[in-house]
């Protein structure tokens, strides 16, 4: 197994990871702009591009995972709470559904509170393990925070959304399970985020503020820190679910 963590702008994660044996690869929320650097690692690792995926339709960024998925042959892969959002087709994903990509085992867990359609993605080698080895939360959960509920609207509903998903199927894991987000310090996403690029599931659940705190308390406390809305949201989201 290969694994690459890209870190791009507006302080965003992006990903890439696969399977050299069998030469096949997957591209995790690539931002618009930087469909180059996946396309020189595939070559350069000899794989190529199956499944290109974003953990929700962003509303911060520019997405490049449909020219992606057109330049590389590869699947575009949503949420499929988005099928009747978008005017694109794409693939959709549901809860619990598996993605093989050669040897490595991708897991889809929907996690809505940060946007209805967030999903995070659970990964194992079968070559070493059936075991999960890390988890792509996406904006669901940072390393040090936790998503902002109020894109979507509803923010108290959303975030009580939030507080289940996680602690019913993040917190959950096992504790040395590694967790790479979809952002960094500096993102509008989450208030507090830390600077580390990747924490571990134990840590999390014993340092992170807002997962000691009990339901109502969670609330209360992410919806009374949100950030300012990202610039241009309504510009990008559009672009984002349109052809």
């Amino acid at each position: 197994m290969f694994f690459r963590q890209f870190a791009t702008r507006e302080a965003t994660l992006s990903y890439f990871l696969g399977c050299g044996s069998c030469h096949v690869a997957a591209a995790v929320d690539p931002v618009l702009g930087d469909e180059e650097w996946f396309l020189e690692e595939a070559k350069r690792l000899n794989v190529k591009i199956t499944h290109v995926i974003d953990t929700h339709v962003h509303a911060d960024h520019y997405s490049g995972g449909r020219t992606l998925a057109q330049r590389s042959g590869g699947l575009y892969c949503l949420h499929e709470r988005n099928e009747a959002r978008a005017s694109y087709r794409f693939e959709p994903l549901h809860d619990g559904q598996t993605i093989e990509v050669g040897n490595v085992s991708i897991e889809v867990i929907h996690t809505p509170g940060h946007t209805p359609d967030s999903i995070c993605l659970l990964v194992a080698d079968k070559k070493r393990s059936a075991v999960p080895w890390f988890v792509l939360t996406g904006d669901s959960m940072f390393v040090g925070a936790i998503g902002r509920p109020d894109l979507a609207g509803h923010e108290r509903k959303m975030a009580g959304q939030l507080y289940d998903g996680l602690h019913a199927r993040i917190l959950t894991l096992p504790g040395e399970v590694e967790l790479y987000p979809g952002h960094t310090a500096g993102s509008v996403c989450g208030a507090g985020i830390s600077g580390k690029p990747v924490s571990t599931v134990a840590f999390e659940r014993r340092c992170n503020p807002l997962l000691s705190m009990d339901r109502d308390s969670f609330i209360n406390a992410l919806t009374n820190e949100i950030p300012p809305r990202p610039a241009d949201m309504d510009r990008m989201l559009a672009a984002n679910l349109s052809d």
